[in-house]
Formats: C-alpha cells, sequence, structure tokens
C-alpha cells in the first residue's frame, strides 16, 4: 500500500505563503514610503526568527515601521524610550509585595510584547541592554530566581543613534550578534517625502490598518521557512563566503558558525517571499551585508566601511 504523505511540500507552503508576505509589504508601504527593500527585510527577518536593528538618524520613521508591521500582523505592541536611567526592572518588570497575599507578585514590564521596540537602544548602559539580551536570545525573562516566558511570536526591533551623537554606549558585540540584521532607512526621496507631507497623520493612517496576517499564520510562516530547501551547492557558496570573511584579507575577525545559521535563515526566508521553495545564490548576496556587516570589522587600511567590505567581497567570490 502506497501512503502519500498529507504535509504540505516547501513549493505548496510557498504558493500559499508568498501572496501574504507581499501583501504585508504592500501595507506598510502604504504608511512607510518609498522604503520598499527596507521592508522586504523586515518582514524576512521577522519570518526567519531573528531580531532587527535599525541604525539612523531619529524622524526617518523607525518607530512608525515597528508600529505599522505589528498593526498589520495582529501583534501586540509595546515600546520602550532607552535612556541613560533606564534600569532592567523598568523593562522585565518588578515583583511587589501583596499585604492580602502576603506574597509577593511578579508584574511583568514592557517586554512581555509579541513586537517590543527598544528605541535608542545604545542611550542606555550596559547592564539594561544585557537585561534586554536574555530576553533575545532566550525568549524568557527571569526575575527573582522564576523564568517567566514570553509571548510567542516575540520580535525586537531596537533603533540606534549614529554612535558620534551625544550619550551613546556602543553596543558590544555579543549583543549585536543577536541581531539577525541591521538596516538603516534613510530619508525618503523626493516623490515619497511629498506624499508625505500631503498625506494623512500617520497614527491616523496606521490606526485605520487592519491584519494582513495573523499571529498564527505568522507562526505558520516561520516554521514554512525551515522547510525551504537549500542545495549542496548553494552551502557550498555560503561556506565560500563565511570562509572569506576569516581569511584575513577583508575583515580583521571571521564570521562565527551562529553567523553562518543566521544568514542562511535569512537566505530561505527570502526565497519564501520570492515564492520559491529553494534558496538561489542571489537570496544570500540580497541580505549578506544587512545580515553580516554589523558583526564584522573591516581589516585596518582598507578604507571601506563594513557594508562596502561585504560587497567587495561578495564580487570577488565566484558563483557556484
Amino acid at each position: 500500500m502506497n501512503h502519500r504523505s498529507t504535509t504540505p511540500s516547501a513549493r505548496a507552503l510557498a504558493e500559499q505563503f508568498t501572496p501574504q508576505l507581499q501583501a504585508l509589504c504592500e501595507q506598510i508601504s502604504t504608511i512607510i514610503k518609498g522604503k520598499r527593500l527596507q521592508i522586504e527585510d523586515c518582514v524576512a527577518c521577522l519570518i526567519a526568527g531573528g531580531h532587527l536593528l535599525i541604525e539612523d538618524l531619529p524622524g526617518v520613521g523607525k518607530t512608525t515601521l515597528a508600529h505599522t508591521l505589528a498593526v498589520s500582523l495582529g501583534l501586540q505592541f509595546s515600546r520602550v524610550q532607552f535612556t541613560a536611567d533606564l534600569m532592567p526592572s523598568d523593562l522585565l518588570g518588578v515583583s511587589i509585595y501583596e499585604r492580602e497575599q502576603a506574597a509577593f507578585k511578579f508584574m511583568p514590564g514592557p517586554v512581555f510584547a509579541q513586537v517590543l521596540l527598544a528605541d535608542e537602544i545604545n542611550r542606555t548602559g550596559p547592564k539594561t541592554q544585557s537585561a534586554l539580551l536574555e530576553a533575545m536570545e532566550e525568549h524568557q525573562v527571569t526575575a527573582d530566581g522564576k523564568t517567566y516566558p514570553l509571548p510567542t511570536p516575540f520580535f525586537v526591533i531596537a533603533t540606534q543613534n549614529p554612535s558620534d551623537q551625544l550619550g551613546t554606549y556602543p553596543l558590544p558585540e555579543s549583543q549585536l550578534d543577536r541581531f539577525l540584521m541591521r538596516i538603516r532607512l534613510g530619508v525618503p526621496d523626493h516623490q515619497a517625502e511629498r506624499e508625505l507631507l500631503m498625506g494623512q497623520d500617520s497614527r491616523e493612517a496606521i490606526a485605520q490598518l487592519r491584519p494582513v496576517m495573523t499571529p498564527a499564520d505568522l507562526l505558520r510562516a516561520q516554521a514554512a521557512v525551515q522547510r525551504v530547501h537549500a542545495a549542496p551547492a548553494l552551502l557550498d557558496y555560503l561556506q565560500a563566503l563565511l570562509a572569506a570573511t576569516r581569511s584575513g584579507q577583508w575583515f580583521s575577525q571571521g564570521l562565527s558558525p551562529r553567523a553562518g545559521l543566521a544568514l542562511l535563515r535569512a537566505g530561505r526566508a527570502r526565497a519564501l517571499m520570492a515564492g520559491r521553495d529553494f534558496v538561489a545564490p542571489e537570496d544570500l548576496q540580497a541580505i549578506l551585508p544587512q545580515t553580516i556587516a554589523h558583526r564584522l570589522t573591516p581589516s585596518a587600511g582598507s578604507g571601506r566601511g563594513a557594508v562596502e567590505q561585504v560587497r567587495a567581497m561578495v564580487e570577488a567570490i565566484a558563483l557556484p
């Protein structure tokens, strides 16, 4: 007797989720004008199960992007303004003694949300940054010896001011490595800025949005990402990229195996958004600077920034 699997194929999953993901990007684009590529990076990061770091000047739409994404997915949204005096308990929560119960009760902090916007994360001290690190990595919070799971899905969008601004604490390499991607929004082009000036207030526009996907849809999309096929030749190319970062020619220190796994997850997410059930080299190339540049320091004397150095390295490596 022949037994046929009832589990959907990777191709069927791509056909199911790609229209939803494209509709999600379209809706976000109605609020964040002229930034389609950055929006697609944000969605790819989310369905890959990673966290996103946005480094840019104030006022370019970082908070609006995070809020629009949460509303479009029907997710609970929370925003924390990171300041120099922010304590870990302000983020994670605090235990309060209840006299009637003669016991302490844990009051969850703003981190207990499905989408957390950590605004200006590099304006707070290392102790609070480290508290967020456990939440990002373990999807849980430990307080007074007890562990509390965070909601599912859990997605951190952190914003960071340029390091040359006053009152900033550079993020250590260990925390930068916890972000799957780092992007920059930049100022909109002339036409997009005109549409912003002529349009309604962004808060009013967000209030009128309706979810394009549900949290359950998002979890299924994240599971579908893991089933996107990566052929041996694609893995050869990925390993060639990883080896190049470790050669000393391009960067002072290469990527870790964890970074390689993150790059593969991001490539799978990009392929699913394109409607394919396999990862192509172009998928890795498209998300490479956003996924690895913040983990690398260019070799001394290169004269290039990390993003430019990544692109130069890619051009020097032959496709499989």
